[in-house]
Parts: structure tokens; C-alpha cells; sequence
């Protein structure tokens, strides 16, 4: 009877060995039948990137976006600047015969920095260059003046917590990386009013100063006082701090004019190439719309915005048709935290078994290096082969880990997202600045940027079958 048993669970064990076998067989000649199909588009891949780089089009994301900037400038969320640029940009998208152009309505914060200063008048007397964090409250008229303590971190500020209530607290924190040092962006007041201040002052958030402040947006806590904050340029933080390791009494007199009105009416702005076959499926390509209220919103996000219009522009050029419902959407509310986006996704996530891709370009269009992606192994082994086709521009690389605030509530449902990468050594340079203008976008790398986004979206737009996820 033993050995019956030992036989029949023999038996059992094998025919789960070939079952697995059998599989994985399958598996294989099923991702050879895809590499296949992918190969078959190396024609249209060619025909967009020649196009895009050498043809009529050209230079022309970056001469839309010069217009666009020059005429509308910056788009701060809630401002009439931003109403003005969402109008531009369905009447453009009309003007270019996409199948379907919509506004969806949302509500986004509003928030003006107003007039706002800060002079150093111990040691001596210095102005301040200052850009207001957004979300700020403001200060009395009359401002703030109050003695400063700096510190390095956040360890540094509790270890010495009793010398900063009644103060100013400067934080010189180091430029480690973005995800690391936007902390003392985000939770600076916070972690600032939690020990006694009566302001913070942050080193921008940057690597490279120019004496120029990088502002973005905070975040209060609803149990913890709210105290006005700002940036300061990394110039000004390391001055402050050389003259506090000399025992030296600062004090500043802080003025910010910041008010916070009631949530706003905007729109996410939408635009379609309606799928062949499959029109209930769609790909997104995006960028956010909205940007600060300093500089001109070239690169942060104009690029994005404008490659992914591109890209719907080069496929209707081409007179080309994808199975799948190819969606641009321009996101609004993006700098403060997704705030468009997120209403998006609880408006259409009833029918997130249909989004094959979501893809966002929101770290600049320099010179593209590949895409980033989030997926399932073989969607990536999906989505390698596919960036195979940009071979003829030598931009063939995936990356791990998709970016992007306005895709990310997608990616962490389970739809596979991808990512512009490109070459961001400069980018935080001019990131929420005076810096970012249209002087910073080069017409070449958009027109590379442009191939890519269109090439990736097009034929994932067009494979027979979805994405695995």
C-alpha cells in the first residue's frame, strides 16, 4: 500500500513537471509570436522617427511650446493665467482635427504668494531673495522679525528644540538627491512650529543656486500651528550658516503677503485618437498643464505636455490608426500634489481593466536616455522589445521604477506605467524658479524626446493584445 501510494504521488509529481513544462513552452512560443508582431512595425517606427527628427515636423513641439510660454507664460493652479493656457489649449487641439477634445472639470487649490520679503538686519542690513512655499500662510503686515537659529536637519533641529521656540528657523540642508531633500520642503514649517517657531526659511531645493530661490508646495498638519515659510537661495542659506558657527545673533524680518482662497474650478484637458478595433481600450500619454508662478513653465511641464501632444500629432500625420484609443490628457493641479490627476482616476478607475499604459513625461525633455517602466516581468520583457525599434536614434534602454505624481495612483492598481528619462543633471537646476523659460528646452532633444514618447505609445496602442498586468 506504501509504495502504491509512493508511485501514485510519483506520478502526480511528474505530471505536475510537465504541466509547469508545457507552460513554460507555451509562454515561450507565445512571447516569440509577440517579438514577432513587434518587429513588424520597424517600418512605422522609422517613418515616425524620420518625421519627428528630420521631416516636416520637425522642431515643431518646441515651436509650439515657445508660443504657447511666450503668450500665456507661468500657470499657477486657480490663476487666470492657468484658465487662460487650458483655453489655448483645447482651441489648438481643435485647430489640429483630433477625433475627440474634452474638458473634464475639477477642483484644484488657489493660492497667491502676494507681495512678500525678508531683509537680514543682524549682523547687518540684507535683503533676502525669497520665493514663498506654496500653501503658506502669510505673516502679519508688519512681518515677522525674529532672531534666526539654523540648523542641518531635522535630528538637528529637535536635539536643540528649546533654542528654537520664538525663532526663525533656517534650514541648510545639503542637496543629496531630489526624493531625499524635498522633506525639509514639505515638513519643514511643520517640523519647525512643532518645537515653538515662528517661521522656517529652507535652502531651495537644488544643487545650483544662481542666487535664484526654488519655491514648491508644503504640506501643514491639521493638530500643528501653521507658520509662514519660505525659500532662500542656497547662497544666502550658507552665509546664514557660516555666521551662526561664528556665534554671531541673526535676526530677519520676514513679510509675506500668501493667502489661500477657497478651491478653484479647472479642467483636465483630453484629447483623442480613437482606436480601430478596440476603441473601449486606451493608452494615455500626459504631462501637467499648470506650473509655479515663477519662470515660464517650459520645462516643468511645458515639455511633457507638448511631446505628448506631439506624439498624437505625428500618428494623425502619418495617417495612422492604433487599435487601442490613444488618449492625450493634460493634467492640472499637478504641483500640488496631483490634485487633477487623482480626481481623474476616481472618476475613470470603474473602467481600469481597459488602460493598457499610462504614461507620463515630467522630469524635463533633455536629451532622452530611455523610459522608465512599472510592470509586471512580461510586460517588461513586452516593453524591452519595443524600445528595440528605437534603434535607428540609439535610444533603446528601459529602466526600472515608471515616474510620475500624475500616474501613480494607476501603477499602484496594477497598470503597467512608463516614464520619459532623460538626462536631469541640469534639471533641478531651474526646477520651480525664474529658470525655467523657454531658454532651457533645446529644439533637437524634443524632437528625439517626441519620437520616443510617439514610437512606445503608437505600438503599444496597436499590439493585438493588451499589456499582462
Amino acid at each position: 500500500m506504501k509504495t502504491l501510494i509512493l508511485t501514485l504521488l510519483s506520478l502526480y509529481e511528474l505530471q505536475l513537471c510537465c504541466g509547469a513544462y508545457n507552460q513554460n513552452i507555451r509562454s515561450q512560443r507565445k512571447f516569440e509570436m509577440i517579438k514577432t508582431e513587434i518587429s513588424s512595425y520597424k517600418d512605422v517606427a522609422k517613418s515616425i522617427i524620420d518625421l519627428a527628427v528630420h521631416g516636416k515636423a520637425q522642431n515643431r513641439s518646441y515651436e509650439r511650446l515657445a508660443l504657447f510660454v511666450d503668450t500665456v507664460g507661468n500657470r499657477m493652479s486657480g490663476s487666470e493665467n492657468l484658465k487662460t493656457a487650458i483655453a489655448y489649449m483645447y482651441k489648438s487641439l481643435q485647430e489640429d482635427d483630433l477625433d475627440r477634445v474634452y474638458l473634464e472639470p475639477v477642483k484644484v487649490p488657489h493660492w497667491e504668494r502676494g507681495e512678500e520679503s525678508a531683509m537680514l538686519l543682524e549682523p547687518r542690513k540684507k535683503s533676502l531673495a525669497i520665493l514663498g512655499l506654496g500653501g503658506s500662510i502669510g505673516t502679519p503686515v508688519e512681518g515677522i522679525s525674529a532672531e534666526v537659529i539654523v540648523v542641518s536637519s531635522f535630528a538637528e533641529l529637535h536635539n536643540r528644540s528649546k533654542e528654537a521656540k520664538g525663532k526663525i528657523v533656517v534650514y541648510n540642508e545639503p542637496f543629496v538627491n531630489y526624493g531625499e531633500t524635498v522633506r525639509y520642503r514639505g515638513s519643514g514649517a511643520v517640523e519647525a512650529a512643532k518645537v515653538g517657531a515662528v517661521a522656517s526659511l529652507i535652502r531651495s531645493v537644488t544643487p545650483l543656486s544662481v542666487y535664484s530661490p526654488h519655491t514648491g508646495w508644503q504640506w501643514y498638519e491639521n493638530d500643528v500651528p501653521k507658520i509662514p515659510t519660505a525659500s532662500i537661495t542656497v547662497e544666502d542659506a550658507e552665509m546664514l550658516s557660516r555666521m551662526a558657527s561664528r556665534g554671531l545673533k541673526i535676526v530677519i524680518q520676514l513679510k509675506m503677503g500668501a493667502v489661500n482662497h477657497p478651491d478653484a474650478d479647472s479642467y483636465n484637458t483630453v484629447a483623442e485618437i480613437v482606436g480601430s478595433k478596440y476603441p473601449e481600450q486606451v493608452v494615455i500619454v500626459s504631462g501637467h498643464l499648470d506650473s509655479w508662478d515663477v519662470g515660464q513653465g517650459a520645462m516643468d511641464d511645458g515639455g511633457g505636455a507638448f511631446i505628448s501632444w506631439e506624439a498624437l500629432s505625428l500618428i494623425k500625420d502619418l495617417g495612422l490608426r492604433p487599435k487601442r484609443t490613444l488618449r492625450l490628457v493634460l493634467w492640472t493641479g499637478e504641483e500640488q500634489g496631483g490634485v487633477g490627476a487623482s480626481q481623474y482616476y476616481e472618476l475613470h478607475k470603474k473602467n481600469i481593466s481597459n488602460i493598457d499604459l499610462v504614461m507620463e513625461s515630467d522630469i524635463g525633455t533633455f536629451m532622452p536616455l530611455g523610459m522608465q517602466f512599472t510592470g509586471k516581468p512580461e510586460a517588461r520583457a513586452i516593453m524591452t522589445e519595443v524600445m528595440q525599434l528605437l534603434q535607428p536614434i540609439n535610444i533603446t534602454s528601459l529602466y526600472d521604477y515608471a515616474e510620475g505624481t500624475d500616474i501613480n495612483s494607476w501603477m499602484q492598481a496594477g497598470v503597467p506605467g512608463a516614464s520619459l528619462f532623460d538626462d536631469i543633471s541640469k534639471y533641478f537646476w531651474f526646477h520651480h524658479s525664474q529658470g525655467d523659460t523657454m531658454t532651457v528646452q533645446d529644439p533637437v532633444w524634443m524632437n528625439l524626446c517626441a519620437a520616443v514618447w510617439t514610437v512606445v505609445s503608437y505600438v503599444v496602442a496597436d499590439m493585438e493584445e493588451m499589456l499582462p498586468r
